[in-house]
């Protein structure tokens, strides 16, 4: 089977998973009166059935889609770039200046702050927080990589910065409220229903335009394979093609991170299922494979976290590990016989 058979696979896959997100869910709904919502009826005798469907599942599968995409291509990007089995999105410490902004307001000023005579609070305050704090870290990161030549030295540096962020959020949990830290926790579990329909065209025209930044750069991550000496002499400016980089993965984990939570693992298992399902290094090929294998997983998990029929939802930090440690497990064995 080539490629293109085992892509076109995928995207069907992907569409059934979207399909079953949007049938199935926490509340049992009969399937021809989800139908007749999706046609623009109601459901006889349910109203509620109506808003469940076109404010609940819809948003949660559209969310998930995009989410499980954006994160499979920057472990895509970062491994690439670091030429790091091991990388993902976590790995710079992006998400962790997320972590901050959100334990900042949760944490220490309790979940509302004023300025001026404008009072934030709710989630519209903590997807700021958290968007503010992830794009200061890009910030730092854009800056240092000026500096800092060497691929290890960046990479280490986003580390740092995740340990340091992590003693910080510790600091503020000491101090902070009962209510504080449950919200923080609840927050920390990640989950896809939290967009919602006011705030899904926002986080759709954040995501999308990342990934189209991702696709551009499909020429330079092939050359970066070879190395950067190989890379420059074919005419590729590494610095700026690796501020460009940090610009796409920064952009994307940010988006994620802000209003889905911290959603661990699919950034670093997805590259490792495209390359053994589709044996090639060619990013033409990788990074739409990618998207949709993070698509996949990531419906999968939202599709699991439902199952359960009493109304309750199952975190999704509770099930991407899950699916994601076997993965990382395969890598290190994989690592130790080659």
């Amino acid at each position: 089977m080539n490629a293109q058979h085992k892509l076109n696979l995928l995207a069907l896959g992907t569409a059934l998973l979207a399909i079953c997100n949007i049938f199935w869910g926490s509340l049992d709904i009969p399937a021809k009166d989800v139908w007749c919502i999706l046609r623009g009826y109601e459901a006889a005798g349910h109203p509620a059935w109506s808003t469940i469907i076109l404010q609940g599942r819809l948003p949660q599968m559209l969310t998930a889609l995009l989410t499980g995409t954006a994160l499979g291509t920057c472990g895509l990007l970062l491994q690439t770039a670091f030429r790091n089995p091991l990388a993902g999105p976590s790995i710079l410490g992006i998400d962790a200046g997320a972590n901050l902004g959100v334990a900042i307001v949760l944490l220490l000023l309790g979940g509302t702050t004023t300025i001026g005579s404008l009072t934030l609070g709710g989630h519209l305050l903590i997807v700021v927080a958290a968007m503010a704090g992830a794009l200061a870290i890009m910030a730092l990161l854009m800056t240092l990589s000026k500096l800092l030549r060497s691929h290890v030295m960046l990479l280490i540096t986003g580390v740092v910065i995740s340990y340091v962020t992590g003693s910080i959020i510790q600091l503020l949990n000491y101090s902070a409220t009962e209510q504080g830290v449950h919200s923080f926790i609840i927050w920390g579990m990640g989950n896809f229903s939290s967009v919602g329909t006011e705030r899904l065209p926002v986080f759709c025209t954040l995501s999308c335009t990342g990934l189209l930044l991702a696709i551009l750069l499909i020429k330079p991550l092939d050359a970066l394979l070879l190395g950067d000496r190989y890379a420059e002499n074919l005419g590729i400016n590494i610095g700026k093609a690796r501020q460009i980089l940090l610009l796409v993965t920064g952009l994307l984990t940010a988006t994620t991170t802000a209003f889905c939570g911290p959603i661990s693992f699919i950034g670093l298992a997805v590259p490792h299922l495209a390359r053994l399902m589709l044996r090639t290094s060619q990013h033409k090929i990788l990074i739409p494979a990618t998207m949709l294998i993070g698509a996949n997983l990531a419906l999968a998990c939202n599709l699991l976290s439902t199952m359960p029929h009493d109304g309750s939802i199952i975190p999704i930090s509770v099930i991407t590990p899950l699916i994601g440690a076997p993965v990382v497990l395969h890598i290190i064995l994989k690592q130790r016989h080659d």
